[in-house]
């Protein structure tokens, strides 16, 4: 479980980041990254898995996973980034996919930044 200062909520904050921000993608994920302005405890996590990928227990079973996967990679991220993981398509596991564009977007985005 990620802590709730690590929990994106709003969706301003969704849609800015979607639009704007930086962009991995693999066949099953993508990960948008953008600073916000200010300073904040640390990155924030928004997730996005639509009803294509499955029922609710199997997207609540996926969330889980995800929170869980991106808890490692967190300190990879200035404390003033938000980040969120949208969901392409159902799979057992997404924890390769997730390190693969966590540690890409984190470089990519510490370059640019």
């Amino acid at each position: 479980m990620l802590p709730a200062a690590n929990r994106l909520r709003s969706s301003k904050d969704f849609a800015r980041i979607t639009k704007t921000g930086h962009r991995t993608t693999s066949q099953t994920l993508v990960l948008y990254a953008c600073a916000k302005d200010g300073q904040s405890a640390g990155p924030q996590i928004g997730l996005i898995i639509n009803k294509s990928v499955g029922g609710s227990v199997a997207r609540h079973r996926i969330a889980r996973q995800l929170r869980h996967g991106i808890k490692e990679h967190l300190e990879l991220f200035p404390s003033n980034v938000q980040i969120v993981i949208r969901v392409l398509r159902p799979r057992d596991s997404y924890q390769k996919d997730l390190n693969d564009l966590a540690t890409k977007l984190a470089q990519n985005f510490l370059v640019s930044a």
